[in-house]
């Protein structure tokens, strides 16, 4: 039974995910519009229409409508040079560079911004077809472009594209996941001999964070796109807070972290000889380490997970691991000093590792995070209302004439 129902859960799973229903979605919109232009073009294969519809159908409802008005005015310019080009010129290897030059120099004047390169694939691709027909047929061409246009568009207003909230969310836990066994692979070794060799692995392995962090702040900035503006949520401006509050505060104890393994590699280059630390100290930093392992792992579900229930055991689960840590913490301090006092060599290296694991445990904290929240909340809030006074004035009436008590108790339980 087990062979049987396996491959229909991992169908059904590919189903739901985004990547899928993204490429349903253009594929849909562009045969749609195909649909309408043959009803409304004289053209016998408008492939301009759904060229067009690929292009405009984005990702995310925010990207489509922030987007898609410069998309379309590149594509209909790009077509209204090569209408002019064709009944001039035709096409020929001068007038396709000219066309090419001349389309990228307006590209510039009509402000199709990121989209430039597009005024001249369109006017390539019109220049192509056109060539051999009057040119009365190129404005066809044009009518194509608007009907996939307004095909995207409407496409991507009726059915809504999908949140990319889950595929942010595993690359974030992916990160946590990766910072969480690099600091239990430090508790190892720091208990006996480690060679220099060794310690600049770990440092190497901490390094290559970086690149696992662009990959993170590129997903979370889909899937903040994919809350912008989407009726499927109803709180996507505290979805879009709590995730990226807590990739900033992943990020900088990555960055703590990877400090962390360059002070222990400096302590490896000046013991070649003799273990980093003594036996009870290394005890110690084992378990200050398995502390802020968990604690790590523990905040990323916090961030990421959709179920209050799992969010609030995350949260307790991560309010022992550091208070436990904060107390193992002290006891490698103690320990340290103690240390110190009787062989002090290499003693600043020592506080900069306790200076270095109280920066992981401050940026982990829950106080701290909440207080993030919250900033952020009112940050953007006043952003709103900077960038749009009027729909601020209207607010302020609505508020007045519901009364502000109700007003305001709404507009509290909506941001909790």
């Amino acid at each position: 039974m087990r062979e049987v129902t396996d491959p229909l859960l991992d169908l059904v799973r590919r189903h739901s995910e985004p990547v899928v229903a993204q490429t349903v979605r253009s594929t849909v919109a562009a045969v749609i519009s195909y649909v309408v232009a043959l009803l409304l073009s004289n053209e016998p294969a408008p492939m301009t229409a759904p060229l067009t519809a690929l292009l405009v159908v984005q990702v995310t409802l925010y990207t489509t409508l922030t987007t898609g008005v410069r998309r379309v005015n590149a594509v209909v310019v790009g077509v209204v040079i090569a209408i002019g080009f064709s009944s001039l010129v035709g096409l020929t290897w001068w007038s396709l560079g000219l066309i090419i030059l001349a389309s990228l120099v307006i590209g510039r004047f009509v402000k199709a911004g990121e989209f430039v390169p597009e005024v001249a694939i369109s006017a390539m691709l019109v220049l192509g077809v056109t060539s051999t027909r009057v040119a009365a047929t190129a404005w066809d061409r044009v009518l194509e472009t608007l009907i996939g246009a307004v095909v995207g568009l409407l496409f991507n207003v009726l059915f809504v594209p999908p949140v990319w909230v889950q595929p942010a969310s595993e690359a974030i836990e992916g990160l946590a996941d990766r910072m969480r066994s690099l600091l239990l692979r430090l508790g190892d070794e720091v208990r006996g001999h480690t060679t220099v060799a060794e310690a600049a692995a770990r440092l190497h392995e901490a390094r290559r964070l970086d690149h696992d962090i662009v990959e993170v702040e590129a997903a979370l900035r889909q899937a903040e796109d994919s809350l912008r503006l989407n009726p499927r949520v109803k709180e996507g401006l505290l979805s879009r807070i709590v995730l990226r509050t807590g990739l900033d505060a992943l990020e900088i104890s990555a960055v703590v972290l990877r400090t962390v393994c360059r002070t222990l590699t400096d302590l490896a280059k000046a013991r070649t000889d003799e273990p980093l630390f003594t036996a009870d100290i290394a005890a110690a930093l084992q378990e200050l380490f398995a502390h802020l392992a968990r604690a790590v792992g523990s905040f990323a579900v916090l961030i990421t997970t959709q179920v209050s229930a799992n969010a609030e055991q995350a949260e307790e689960q991560l309010v022992r691991e550091l208070a436990a840590g904060r107390a193992s913490r002290e006891t490698v301090a103690h320990l340290l000093l103690d240390g110190v006092r009787a062989h002090p060599r290499q003693w600043q290296l020592h506080g900069a590792l306790l200076a270095e694991i109280d920066r992981i445990l401050d940026e982990l904290d829950v106080a701290k995070r909440s207080e993030r929240l919250v900033e952020e909340l009112n940050r953007q809030a006043r952003e709103q209302r900077e960038k749009y006074p009027l729909v601020d004035k209207l607010r302020g009436r609505l508020r007045l004439s519901r009364g502000d008590a109700s007003v305001d108790a709404h507009e509290t339980a909506r941001t909790e």
